[in-house]
Parts: structure tokens; C-alpha cells; sequence
């Protein structure tokens, strides 16, 4: 009942599928997650020149441009992959197709702690420009964010499509409150008006002079943070398939609309932050002219106030826009993540479980993981996303790479089959722009690796072999399995010699009868009723009944001096199989079924403990015979018991023939 409140309805098999997506859905479906690294890519770079005081604020304007450099040429390379691989494999298509499939490993890893990442940096920088607009909620920003992402993951495993009007709306209002923003504070500053943070006025506190090669370092740092500004470029890449035809073409303007917006929308933020002279560090302490115990707002938040006013209704929408966008953001993780882990599983790489869909037709297994996975992070990081991006952009370097030295191997093998001049020229000019790429993006992870390593990055560093070598030693389960399961050549059912069938008996009442018919209605070759000897009381009063109803099973007595039940069982079948190598052994374990949790508390469990036992010694099956008791019953009334209303048990004396 709570599922069917909480998560819906099934849904019919037949009921899935993917409707087409125009450009101007399809833009705002797949650029939620790179758009929304606006509202803190900013924020990013200036809390890392922070720590060289104001003076370093001016290189600001270098590092942008080289950011926004960057995602162009990203943007262009990634044009090429959607043209040559439309079925919407993405990076792990293409490194494993051109690389090989440890490489499309390496890519898979670095995607998985991508996804995870995403969740978390989403919803801690969502939440963080929702307390900038609401200063109460400073605090709890933890639960708060633990409460989105089970909000969010709810959502998911209720089957929540990539809709258009759902991501459309948010995110286009999105991109219309920061280019009101943009259009009205550039307004204001031409008209001769100035722009004043609430910062403006705060000192910086720097405790080290950069000079020389720390000066590089740090402008280093500063550019591999603002490099968080490009993740989320590659989701078009991996949903060409959703596009309305021609796929690639549409896919590719997508894209190519996403580069030239992100870029705008960036350029302008840095500009405006830097004209109304936006003053943040990732300490607050360092901060002075900052009110004791005060949290400073977010760059964006800052800006804002600072264009439209104090208490301006726009403000507000800005914020709650801003968060809204990057709680979408956060949900494109929960559409990729788990499809690449059905992908892996399918492939062997992960866990089977992975690959089924659930009631609702969502990959319910790959989105609790992956919940999981993102709350954990928020809470280890307490909900901080200047921490948690210290981690963010290793996984999403990792894939561009990958995915551009697959692009070059690409095209170098078409180009030694293609004949047609015009088509060599495409394929040698795109060859060009993913070199340039695979350039590009191969310095950035080395910057990105250099500066961050000791921030966190470590973690990454670390947490990607890992996964990696995980993943392997599942795809080596597997084939193991699938070699040792493999049938020989000359099939044919194997049929034991003789059948011997064991009835477990620890009382003479209605679930042993049960089992003792059952047994006897498979006609085994042999059979025997075995107990364990505890009490010697309690097997004397065994055999005298046994006797007394004259069932014709011959009972077997073990001794335990231990007082075990499960050991003694075990070596007495082992010694029956010992005895036998080419007969099978049935074990019956008689079982009363129960319907209520706290009444299994109230016996014991040897029958589990004794099938877990029994399932790893060859040639002996379990089988289970149950009895339900009436609080099984679901449904009925309960009553008074009566001979009328016991479920019938077969007659121990009568033969096989009648107890079927």
C-alpha cells in the first residue's frame, strides 16, 4: 500500500516508449545542466582569487575569456561526435568503440561519479541561492538538500519524463530573469548609473602574497574552477535519439545554440559581477566588514540585488528561478545515471538488478543508487558546493577526453577507406576540430588534476579506479558463471540414477504430514524421515507417535550431543551423497507460513539456516514444503479454529497413489 501511494500505479510494458523532441524542447530537456553552471561558475573563480586578496580580482576577466574559449571549442567537438554517433551512445559508445572497452570503462567510471557529483553540486548550489533570497533557511542547508533529493528521486521512480513543458518553462524563464539582468544592468551602467554589491564595501583579508610561479598557480586554480561552467555539454550528445528528425542535424544546432547562450549568459554575469564590484572569499571570516555570523549570498544573488534592488519582486524571481533550474539540473543526472548503469549491466559491468525497470517503467534500482550515493556526498560535504566542485569537474574532464582521442581514431579509420574528395575534406576537418578538442580539454584535466588534487580531487582520484576495478571483477563474475553454466556439446538431459528423498521432522504435527505426503506423491527411490536428537524425551515421545499412527516413512534419529541441528543434517546428507555420487538427495523441509512481522520474531529460524546450508552441496535440492496458518490468510475473518475450517492434510498410512 505505501509503494502504490508513494511510487503509482504499474504500468504496462507497452506503454513505453520515447516521443520525439523539437529544438525548442530539446534545448532546455538537455541544456538544463550546463545553463545552470552559470549561477555559481562565477562564484567560482572569484572565491579562488579571493585568497590573493582584491588585487587578483582583475585577472578575472582573463580567465573568463579563457573559459568561455574553451566551451566553444568543447561545443565544436562534441558537434562532430553527435554527427558520427546518433544512436545516443555518447562517450562510452565512443570510447569503447574506438579505444576498447577499457577505456569505455574508464569513461563509464568517470561518468558515474559525474552523475553523482551533479546531484549533489545541483542541489547544495540550488539550495545555497535559495538561502541567499531567504537568509533563514542558513542552517539547513543540510536536511534541506536531503529533502530535494528525496523529493527528486520520488519523483523519478513515479516515472517523470524529460517533458517538455517541465523543463521548458523553468529553465526559459531561467535563461529570461539573468538576460533581463544582463540587458538592465548594462543599461544602468551606460546611462552613467553604478552598481553597488552589498559586498562592494567588504575588504578581503589575504594571508599570502602571490607572486611568480604561486601567482600562476593560483590563476591556474582559479581557470579549473571556472571550468565548471562546461558540465552538462555532453548530455546532448547521449539524447540524439530523442531528437525529431534529421536527428544529428537538429541535435547538432541544439548544441550549438547551448554553446553561444551558456557563453552570453556567462560573459554577462562576469561582467556585472566585476562592475558592481562583487567581494567573496570561501571563508567568511576572511571577509571584513562582514556582520559576525553572517553567511555572504552567492554571486548571482549579489548581482541581482545589485541591478534590480533590495526588494525587488525580479530578485526574487531570479533566485527562485535559479534555484529551480538547478534542481533540473540535478534531475538529468537521475535520467543518465541510471540508464548508463542498465547499459553497464547489460554489458556485464554491473550488477543484473540494474537493468530492470520498475513498476513505473523507470530504472528504479539505478535511481535509489544513485540517490543514495548524492546524499551521502551532500551530507560528508555538509551541503557546501564550493567543496563539493573541488571533486566535480575531474569525471567530466576524464569523459571529454576519452571521447575525443575516440573521435581522432574514428575518423583516422574511415579516412583510410574513403575515397570521395568532398567527404575526405569533412572527415579531415572534423578529425581537426576533435584534435583540437582532445588538446584543449587534455591540458585542462592536467590543470584540473595539478591544482585540485589536494582540494578533494583526491577523492575522485581514488573513487574512479575503484569503481573501475569493481566493475571488472563483476564482468569476470559473470563470465565465470556463464562458462561454468555452459552446456557440453552433446546435450541431453541428465538423469540421476536414483532419487533418495529426506523428510526433516522435528514434531509429528500437520506441516510434517504435509511434507510427508508430498514427498511420497514424487515417488523417490528411497525415503526417510529424519530428526536430530536434542532432548531424548521429546524423541521418544517422536517415536512412540510414529508408532502409534503407524506412518509408513522409516524414522531416522540423529545424535547431537552439541545440541546442533544444522551440522549434524548437513553431514548426515553428505555422507548419504558420499555413499551415492551419481544419485540426487531431496531434502523436504516442512514450513509454516506466518502473516504477521512480530510473529516470526517469536520462532526460530533453523529451517533458513538449514536451506542456506544445504544449497551449496552439489547434487542435493531443497525443497520447501509450506503450511500456511491462518494469520496467512489474508483476507478472511479470523474465527475460532474448527476441524471444518484446518486446511486438509493428507493421511500418512495412506499410499503415494491417494496422497497426490
Amino acid at each position: 500500500m505505501t509503494k502504490r501511494v508513494l511510487v503509482g500505479r504499474p504500468v504496462r510494458s507497452e506503454m513505453l516508449g520515447e516521443a520525439t523532441l523539437p529544438k525548442k524542447i530539446a534545448l532546455p530537456v538537455f541544456a538544463s545542466d550546463a545553463l545552470s553552471s552559470v549561477a555559481y561558475a562565477t562564484e567560482e573563480i572569484l572565491l579562488v582569487l579571493s585568497a590573493g586578496g582584491l588585487a587578483m580580482f582583475h585577472y578575472t576577466w582573463y580567465i573568463a575569456a579563457a573559459v568561455a574559449l574553451l566551451m566553444l571549442v568543447v561545443v565544436a567537438s562534441y558537434r562532430q561526435n553527435v554527427h558520427a554517433y546518433p544512436s545516443g551512445g555518447g562517450d562510452y559508445e565512443v570510447a569503447t568503440t574506438n579505444l576498447g572497452p577499457r577505456s569505455g570503462l574508464t569513461v563509464a567510471s568517470a561518468l558515474m561519479v559525474d552523475y553523482t557529483l551533479t546531484v549533489a553540486v545541483s542541489t547544495a548550489s540550488g539550495v545555497a541561492n535559495l538561502a541567499s533570497a531567504f537568509p533563514v533557511l542558513n542552517g539547513h542547508l543540510v536536511i534541506i538538500c536531503v529533502v530535494v533529493i528525496a523529493v527528486i528521486t520520488l519523483m523519478n521512480l513515479r516515472g517523470l519524463r524529460e517533458s517538455g513543458s517541465a523543463f521548458a518553462i523553468p529553465t526559459y524563464c531561467f535563461v529570461a530573469a539573468v538576460a533581463i539582468m544582463i540587458l538592465w544592468g548594462v543599461a544602468q551602467l551606460v546611462t552613467g548609473h553604478h552598481l553597488a554589491a552589498e559586498s562592494a564595501g567588504y575588504q578581503i583579508r589575504n594571508t599570502t602574497n602571490y607572486t611568480g610561479l604561486a601567482l600562476g598557480f593560483l590563476l591556474l586554480r582559479a581557470f579549473a574552477s571556472g571550468c565548471t561552467a562546461l558540465t552538462g555539454v555532453e548530455a546532448i550528445s547521449n539524447g540524439v535519439p530523442a531528437f525529431k528528425a534529421p536527428k544529428s542535424r537538429n541535435a547538432a544546432t541544439t548544441l550549438a545554440m547551448l554553446g553561444g547562450i551558456a557563453v552570453a549568459m556567462f560573459a554577462g554575469v562576469t561582467a556585472l559581477a566585476l562592475a558592481s564590484h562583487v567581494h567573496t572569499s570561501d571563508t567568511a571570516s576572511n571577509l571584513v566588514g562582514l556582520p559576525a555570523g553572517a553567511t555572504p549570498r552567492t554571486v548571482i544573488a549579489q548581482v541581482g540585488r545589485a541591478v534590480f534592488g533590495d526588494s525587488s519582486p525580479m530578485f526574487y524571481l531570479l533566485q527562485f528561478f535559479t534555484a529551480l533550474i538547478l534542481v533540473l539540473a540535478a534531475n538529468t543526472a537521475f535520467n543518465g545515471f541510471p540508464v548508463l548503469a542498465s547499459i553497464l549491466s547489460r554489458d556485464g559491468y554491473m550488477p543484473r538488478q540494474l537493468r530492470n525497470r520498475g513498476d513505473r517503467l523507470a530504472y528504479s534500482n539505478g535511481i535509489l543508487l544513485l540517490s543514495a550515493l548524492a546524499i551521502v556526498l551532500v551530507v560528508a560535504f555538509q551541503a557546501s558546493p564550493t567543496r563539493l566542485i573541488q571533486l566535480y569537474i575531474i569525471g567530466v574532464f576524464v569523459s571529454f577526453v576519452c571521447s575525443q582521442s575516440g573521435m581522432i581514431r574514428h575518423w583516422n579509420r574511415l579516412l583510410k577507406t574513403e575515397t570521395d574528395p568532398s567527404a575526405r575534406h569533412r572527415m579531415m576537418r572534423s578529425r581537426v576540430i576533435n584534435s583540437v578538442g582532445f588538446g584543449a580539454t587534455s591540458l585542462v584535466l592536467a590543470i584540473v588534476l595539478a591544482t585540485k588534487f589536494l582540494k578533494g580531487a583526491w577523492i575522485v582520484v581514488l573513487a574512479m579506479p575503484i569503481i573501475w576495478l569493481v566493475m571488472r571483477a563483476i564482468q569476470r563474475h559473470y563470465q565465470a558463471v556463464a562458462v561454468e553454466l555452459e552446456p557440453p556439446a552433446n546435450l541431453r538431459a541428465a538423469k540421476p540414477h536414483s532419487n533418495h528423498a529426506i523428510v526433516l521432522v522435528s514434531k509429528l504435527h500437520l506441516p510434517t504430514l504435509r511434507a510427508l505426503g508430498y514427498a511420497r506423491a514424487t515417488r523417490p527411490d528411497s525415503i526417510q524421515a529424519v530428526t536430530v536428537e536434542i532432548d531424548e524425551g521429546e524423541v521418544q515421545a517422536l517415536r512412540e507417535q510414529w508408532e502409534t499412527h503407524e506412518i509408513p516413512v522409516p524414522l531416522t534419529v540423529i545424535a547431537s550431543p552439541y545440541r546442533e541441528i544444522t551440522r549434524p543434517v548437513v553431514e548426515f546428507v553428505k555422507r548419504m551423497r558420499t555413499e551415492n555420487p551419481d544419485d540426487i538427495v531431496t531434502v523436504y523441509v516442512p514450513e509454516y507460513v506466518l502473516g504477521h512481522w512480530w510473529e516470526q520474531i517469536l520462532h526460530n529460524q533453523s529451517a533458513l539456516r538449514l536451506k542456506s546450508r544445504l544449497l551449496y552441496q552439489r547434487g542435493v535440492v531443497v525443497a520447501s514444503v509450506p503450511y500456511q496458518l491462518r494469520s496467512a490468510a489474508f483476507g478472511q475473518i479470523p474465527g475460532p479454529t474448527t476441524a471444518a475450517t484446518a486446511p486438509p492434510a493428507p493421511s500418512p498410512a495412506e499410499p503415494a497413489e491417494q496422497s497426490r
